[in-house]
């Protein structure tokens, strides 16, 4: 396995996933963008987004509880920072993927990797 390296924003495609005034504070929404669930949070007014997945087993990662800027994992307890997807407390011990969110004329726009 391999900790995932962040997004270079300038090879970055942004996707429209939703209006700003539809995401309020301390709340999150799942997004599917090319078959991969994404979680994108809104905390303290600024927006972050990270693959739904642990990387302790693969299993689903969003509906774990938030505190500050960590989310945990609702099965094993792994901690991972929404900001840059980095893993925080085993089991987990690699990094979740996690991409650089934008905010164009009220809609949230999510970077992901432009394919080669």
């Amino acid at each position: 396995m391999y900790n995932f390296l962040p997004v270079d924003p300038d090879k970055t495609e942004y996707i429209p996933v939703a209006k700003a005034s539809e995401l309020p504070k301390g709340e999150r929404l799942f997004v599917e963008i090319d078959e991969e669930t994404i979680v994108v949070f809104c905390i303290a007014g600024k927006f972050f987004a990270i693959a739904d997945v642990c990387t302790h087993d693969d299993g689903p990662l969003g509906d774990g509880d938030l505190e500050d800027f960590e989310i945990i994992c609702p099965r094993h307890g792994a901690r991972f920072d929404v900001r840059t997807g980095k893993a925080l407390a085993l089991p987990a011990v690699i990094d979740i993927p996690s991409y650089p969110v934008r905010v164009v004329d009220g809609m949230i726009e999510v970077g992901l990797p432009v394919k080669q």
